[in-house]
Protein backbone atom coordinates (compact mmCIF):
# COMPACT_ATOMS: atom_id res chain seq x y z
CA UNK A 1 0.00 0.00 0.00
CA UNK A 2 1.55 3.45 -1.29
CA UNK A 3 1.13 5.99 1.78
CA UNK A 4 -1.31 8.35 1.53
CA UNK A 5 -0.58 12.28 -0.07
CA UNK A 6 -0.13 13.57 3.06
CA UNK A 7 2.68 11.24 4.42
CA UNK A 8 4.64 11.39 1.28
CA UNK A 9 6.98 13.78 1.40
CA UNK A 10 7.15 15.20 -1.90
CA UNK A 11 3.93 17.79 -2.88
CA UNK A 12 4.24 17.06 -6.64
CA UNK A 13 2.42 14.86 -9.09
CA UNK A 14 3.82 13.42 -12.23
CA UNK A 15 1.58 12.09 -15.01
CA UNK A 16 2.57 9.73 -17.40
CA UNK A 17 1.55 9.28 -21.38
CA UNK A 18 1.01 5.58 -21.54
CA UNK A 19 2.27 4.68 -25.59
CA UNK A 20 5.93 5.03 -25.91
CA UNK A 21 6.25 6.39 -22.75
CA UNK A 22 5.76 3.61 -20.01
CA UNK A 23 5.05 1.19 -22.67
CA UNK A 24 6.02 0.13 -26.06
CA UNK A 25 3.20 1.05 -28.13
CA UNK A 26 0.18 -1.23 -28.66
CA UNK A 27 0.93 -3.87 -31.75
CA UNK A 28 -1.62 -5.82 -33.36
CA UNK A 29 -0.81 -9.63 -34.97
CA UNK A 30 -2.86 -11.55 -37.09
CA UNK A 31 -2.93 -15.05 -37.36
CA UNK A 32 -5.44 -16.77 -39.63
CA UNK A 33 -6.77 -20.21 -38.39
CA UNK A 34 -9.13 -22.12 -40.85
CA UNK A 35 -12.16 -23.06 -38.99
CA UNK A 36 -14.22 -25.27 -41.01
CA UNK A 37 -15.11 -22.92 -44.26
CA UNK A 38 -14.48 -19.95 -42.57
CA UNK A 39 -10.91 -17.84 -41.68
CA UNK A 40 -10.60 -15.98 -38.51
CA UNK A 41 -8.31 -14.04 -37.09
CA UNK A 42 -7.18 -13.82 -33.51
CA UNK A 43 -5.14 -10.37 -32.43
CA UNK A 44 -2.36 -10.11 -30.14
CA UNK A 45 -2.02 -6.68 -28.93
CA UNK A 46 -0.86 -5.89 -25.30
CA UNK A 47 2.88 -4.18 -24.79
CA UNK A 48 3.40 -4.78 -20.94
CA UNK A 49 4.85 -2.62 -18.90
CA UNK A 50 8.99 -3.87 -18.07
CA UNK A 51 9.60 -5.04 -14.49
CA UNK A 52 12.30 -2.27 -14.40
CA UNK A 53 9.74 0.44 -15.43
CA UNK A 54 7.17 -0.67 -12.73
CA UNK A 55 10.04 -0.70 -10.06
CA UNK A 56 11.26 2.83 -10.30
CA UNK A 57 7.23 4.14 -10.84
CA UNK A 58 7.20 2.12 -7.20
CA UNK A 59 9.97 3.81 -5.66
CA UNK A 60 8.79 7.26 -6.90
CA UNK A 61 5.29 6.49 -5.32
CA UNK A 62 6.43 6.19 -1.71
CA UNK A 63 7.52 10.03 -2.16
CA UNK A 64 5.47 11.48 -4.65
CA UNK A 65 2.03 11.32 -6.22
CA UNK A 66 1.69 9.61 -9.45
CA UNK A 67 -0.92 9.03 -12.17
CA UNK A 68 -0.89 7.88 -15.68
CA UNK A 69 -3.26 9.43 -18.57
CA UNK A 70 -4.08 7.85 -22.12
CA UNK A 71 -6.21 7.97 -24.83
CA UNK A 72 -7.12 4.65 -24.82
CA UNK A 73 -10.05 3.16 -22.53
CA UNK A 74 -9.40 1.58 -19.38
CA UNK A 75 -9.29 -2.15 -20.20
CA UNK A 76 -6.38 -1.18 -22.93
CA UNK A 77 -4.17 0.75 -20.39
CA UNK A 78 -5.01 -1.72 -17.68
CA UNK A 79 -3.99 -4.42 -20.06
CA UNK A 80 -0.78 -2.79 -20.48
CA UNK A 81 -0.07 -1.69 -17.07
CA UNK A 82 -1.10 -4.89 -14.89
CA UNK A 83 1.69 -7.42 -15.49
CA UNK A 84 0.21 -10.31 -14.14
CA UNK A 85 -0.65 -10.29 -10.38
CA UNK A 86 -1.03 -6.31 -10.38
CA UNK A 87 -3.66 -4.11 -10.97
CA UNK A 88 -3.63 -0.53 -12.69
CA UNK A 89 -5.44 1.35 -9.79
CA UNK A 90 -3.06 -0.12 -7.38
CA UNK A 91 0.20 0.42 -9.40
CA UNK A 92 -1.13 4.30 -9.68
CA UNK A 93 -2.43 7.33 -7.47
CA UNK A 94 -4.58 8.45 -10.09
CA UNK A 95 -5.75 6.38 -13.40
CA UNK A 96 -6.72 8.52 -16.34
CA UNK A 97 -8.04 6.73 -19.20
CA UNK A 98 -9.53 8.38 -22.61
CA UNK A 99 -8.28 11.55 -21.30
CA UNK A 100 -9.38 11.56 -18.14
CA UNK A 101 -13.15 10.71 -19.14
CA UNK A 102 -12.75 7.71 -17.19
CA UNK A 103 -11.11 8.46 -14.25
CA UNK A 104 -9.77 6.63 -10.50
CA UNK A 105 -8.32 8.29 -7.52
CA UNK A 106 -6.82 5.88 -5.29
CA UNK A 107 -9.14 2.95 -6.88
CA UNK A 108 -12.02 5.16 -6.27
CA UNK A 109 -14.00 6.26 -9.65
CA UNK A 110 -14.44 10.05 -10.38
CA UNK A 111 -17.06 11.59 -12.18
CA UNK A 112 -17.08 10.40 -15.67
CA UNK A 113 -18.05 11.89 -19.01
CA UNK A 114 -19.10 10.97 -22.68
CA UNK A 115 -18.44 11.54 -26.26
CA UNK A 116 -21.95 10.90 -27.68
CA UNK A 117 -23.83 12.84 -25.43
CA UNK A 118 -21.86 15.54 -26.49
CA UNK A 119 -22.19 15.19 -29.96
CA UNK A 120 -25.95 14.01 -30.21
CA UNK A 121 -26.57 10.55 -32.52
CA UNK A 122 -27.27 12.92 -35.69
CA UNK A 123 -23.97 14.84 -35.96
CA UNK A 124 -22.26 11.44 -34.91
CA UNK A 125 -23.48 10.02 -37.70
CA UNK A 126 -22.73 12.66 -39.90
CA UNK A 127 -19.20 12.78 -38.82
CA UNK A 128 -19.06 8.80 -39.30
CA UNK A 129 -20.68 8.24 -42.70
CA UNK A 130 -18.07 11.26 -44.13
CA UNK A 131 -15.25 9.60 -42.52
CA UNK A 132 -15.74 5.98 -43.96
CA UNK A 133 -16.70 7.67 -47.58
CA UNK A 134 -13.08 9.54 -47.48
CA UNK A 135 -11.48 6.50 -46.46
CA UNK A 136 -13.43 4.36 -48.86
CA UNK A 137 -11.78 6.46 -51.70
CA UNK A 138 -8.35 6.96 -50.16
CA UNK A 139 -5.51 5.42 -52.50
CA UNK A 140 -3.28 3.50 -49.66
CA UNK A 141 -0.87 0.83 -50.57
CA UNK A 142 -3.10 -1.42 -48.43
CA UNK A 143 -6.29 -1.30 -46.26
CA UNK A 144 -7.77 -3.89 -43.30
CA UNK A 145 -10.52 -3.52 -41.18
CA UNK A 146 -11.77 -1.28 -38.12
CA UNK A 147 -11.11 1.94 -39.40
CA UNK A 148 -13.20 3.53 -36.68
CA UNK A 149 -13.52 2.68 -33.22
CA UNK A 150 -16.26 3.88 -31.03
CA UNK A 151 -14.78 4.90 -26.94
CA UNK A 152 -16.76 6.71 -24.59
CA UNK A 153 -14.88 9.72 -25.30
CA UNK A 154 -13.59 10.26 -28.45
CA UNK A 155 -13.62 7.93 -31.76
CA UNK A 156 -9.93 6.77 -33.10
CA UNK A 157 -9.94 6.85 -36.72
CA UNK A 158 -7.57 4.80 -38.70
CA UNK A 159 -7.26 5.09 -42.44
CA UNK A 160 -5.13 1.56 -42.20
CA UNK A 161 -7.36 0.00 -40.12
CA UNK A 162 -6.75 -1.25 -36.70
CA UNK A 163 -6.14 -5.05 -37.69
CA UNK A 164 -3.24 -4.76 -39.89
CA UNK A 165 -0.36 -6.71 -39.25
CA UNK A 166 2.90 -5.13 -37.05
CA UNK A 167 4.96 -4.92 -40.57
CA UNK A 168 1.74 -3.47 -41.62
CA UNK A 169 1.39 -0.73 -39.28
CA UNK A 170 5.09 -0.39 -39.79
CA UNK A 171 4.79 -0.14 -43.10
CA UNK A 172 1.91 2.48 -42.91
CA UNK A 173 3.65 4.38 -40.66
CA UNK A 174 6.77 4.72 -43.11
CA UNK A 175 4.18 5.63 -46.18
CA UNK A 176 2.32 8.29 -43.62
CA UNK A 177 5.37 10.24 -43.13
CA UNK A 178 6.81 10.44 -47.18
CA UNK A 179 2.76 11.42 -48.21
CA UNK A 180 0.99 12.84 -45.37
CA UNK A 181 -2.19 10.56 -45.13
CA UNK A 182 -3.47 11.40 -41.57
CA UNK A 183 -2.10 15.22 -41.83
CA UNK A 184 -4.33 15.16 -45.22
CA UNK A 185 -7.47 13.40 -43.47
CA UNK A 186 -7.14 16.22 -40.26
CA UNK A 187 -7.47 18.85 -42.19
CA UNK A 188 -10.40 18.30 -44.60
CA UNK A 189 -12.19 17.24 -41.05
CA UNK A 190 -11.09 20.74 -39.44
CA UNK A 191 -12.94 22.55 -42.66
CA UNK A 192 -15.72 20.53 -42.93
CA UNK A 193 -16.42 19.90 -39.50
CA UNK A 194 -15.34 23.31 -38.34
CA UNK A 195 -18.70 23.82 -36.34
CA UNK A 196 -19.03 20.76 -34.24
CA UNK A 197 -16.65 22.03 -31.53
CA UNK A 198 -14.24 18.80 -32.06
CA UNK A 199 -10.55 18.48 -32.03
CA UNK A 200 -8.20 16.14 -34.47
CA UNK A 201 -5.24 14.95 -32.80
CA UNK A 202 -2.69 12.59 -34.74
CA UNK A 203 -1.31 9.60 -32.42
CA UNK A 204 0.44 6.43 -31.93
CA UNK A 205 1.49 4.57 -35.49
CA UNK A 206 -1.69 4.83 -37.76
CA UNK A 207 -4.42 6.56 -36.11
CA UNK A 208 -6.01 10.20 -35.23
CA UNK A 209 -8.47 10.95 -32.42
CA UNK A 210 -11.42 12.94 -32.53
CA UNK A 211 -13.04 14.36 -29.21
CA UNK A 212 -14.49 17.56 -28.04
CA UNK A 213 -12.50 20.77 -27.88
CA UNK A 214 -10.45 20.61 -24.34
CA UNK A 215 -11.29 16.88 -24.12
CA UNK A 216 -7.63 16.48 -25.01
CA UNK A 217 -4.87 15.46 -22.05
CA UNK A 218 -5.42 18.55 -20.35
CA UNK A 219 -9.21 17.21 -18.99
CA UNK A 220 -7.50 15.06 -16.48
CA UNK A 221 -6.11 18.28 -15.04
CA UNK A 222 -9.57 19.21 -13.84
CA UNK A 223 -9.30 16.24 -11.02
CA UNK A 224 -6.04 17.28 -9.82
CA UNK A 225 -6.07 21.29 -9.90
CA UNK A 226 -7.66 21.37 -6.22
CA UNK A 227 -5.72 18.86 -4.73
CA UNK A 228 -3.12 21.60 -3.77
CA UNK A 229 0.18 19.99 -5.61
CA UNK A 230 3.39 22.36 -5.72
CA UNK A 231 4.12 21.30 -8.86
CA UNK A 232 2.59 19.08 -12.02
CA UNK A 233 4.74 17.20 -13.95
CA UNK A 234 3.65 15.33 -17.16
CA UNK A 235 5.79 12.93 -19.20
CA UNK A 236 4.58 11.94 -23.13
CA UNK A 237 6.47 11.16 -26.40
CA UNK A 238 4.02 13.41 -28.68
CA UNK A 239 4.62 16.46 -27.39
CA UNK A 240 4.91 18.04 -31.23
CA UNK A 241 2.20 20.16 -32.30
CA UNK A 242 -0.56 18.25 -33.70
CA UNK A 243 0.04 15.14 -31.25
CA UNK A 244 -2.11 14.06 -28.95
CA UNK A 245 0.88 15.45 -25.76
CA UNK A 246 0.96 18.39 -26.80
CA UNK A 247 -1.63 20.12 -25.15
CA UNK A 248 -1.17 19.23 -21.75
CA UNK A 249 2.87 19.46 -22.08
CA UNK A 250 2.50 23.01 -23.50
CA UNK A 251 -0.46 23.83 -20.68
CA UNK A 252 0.81 26.34 -18.03
CA UNK A 253 -0.11 24.35 -15.37
CA UNK A 254 2.42 21.14 -15.64
CA UNK A 255 5.96 20.65 -16.09
CA UNK A 256 6.15 19.06 -19.38
CA UNK A 257 9.33 16.31 -19.89
CA UNK A 258 9.21 15.29 -23.88
CA UNK A 259 10.73 11.71 -23.86
CA UNK A 260 11.53 9.32 -26.86
CA UNK A 261 10.45 6.29 -25.66
CA UNK A 262 10.26 4.25 -22.38
CA UNK A 263 14.22 3.49 -21.68
CA UNK A 264 14.46 7.16 -22.40
CA UNK A 265 11.58 7.99 -19.72
CA UNK A 266 13.41 6.16 -17.11
CA UNK A 267 16.55 7.90 -17.71
CA UNK A 268 14.82 10.73 -17.01
CA UNK A 269 13.28 9.41 -13.50
CA UNK A 270 16.70 7.93 -12.45
CA UNK A 271 17.87 11.07 -12.71
CA UNK A 272 15.31 12.91 -11.31
CA UNK A 273 15.01 10.80 -8.17
CA UNK A 274 18.48 9.59 -7.99
CA UNK A 275 17.46 5.89 -8.16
Amino acid sequence: MAPSFADRPSKKLYLFDVDETLTPARRVSLTVFQFFANPFRVRCIVQLVSPEMLSVLREMRKRAVIGVVGGSDFTKISEQLSPPGTSVLDEFDYVFAENGLTAYKLGEPLPSQSFIKFLGEERYKTLVNFILHYIADLDIPIKRGTFVEFRNGMINVTPLGRNATIQERLDFEAYDKVHGIRQAFVKVLREKFADYGLTFSIGGQISFDVFPNGWDKRFCLQHVVDEGFEEIHFFGDKTYQGGNDYEIYNDPRTIGHSVKNPPHTLELLKEMFNL
